[in-house]
């Protein structure tokens, strides 16, 4: 069974920074797809940033060139760095693995609150 573990949420004003990161145990096919996805309250969940197994990447335009996704195979993790901040980045961030063609896993969650 995955197992995905997410730590570095918090709070923070506007304009500020944080670094999600992700830790994934348990067997899995390397062929993978890990990534960010966030919801806020009375949201549905949304993808915010995923990165391939060969490190290609696919982010959403309201996070580029703010978010920058990484990922590292040898240590089974994936970082989310949250940079320039805004009030409406506040949600509750999910770490996800999906194995192409089979499972998606999802972390538990951790809280971004942005302030003004």
């Amino acid at each position: 069974q995955v197992q995905l573990v997410e730590s570095g949420g918090g709070l923070v004003q506007a304009g500020g920074s944080l670094r999600l990161s992700c830790v994934a145990s348990g067997r899995r096919s390397a062929i993978n797809v890990m990534g960010w996805y966030r919801q806020a309250p009375g949201k549905q969940r949304e993808l915010v940033a995923s990165i391939t197994w060969d490190g290609r990447t696919n982010i959403q335009d309201s996070v580029k060139g703010r978010f920058t996704i990484a990922r590292d195979n040898a240590k089974n993790t994936v970082s989310l760095q949250m940079n320039s901040l805004k009030p409406e980045d506040t949600a509750v961030y999910y770490c996800n693995l999906y194995v192409l063609g089979s499972s998606n896993y999802w972390g538990q969650g951790t809280q971004v609150t942005v302030s003004s």
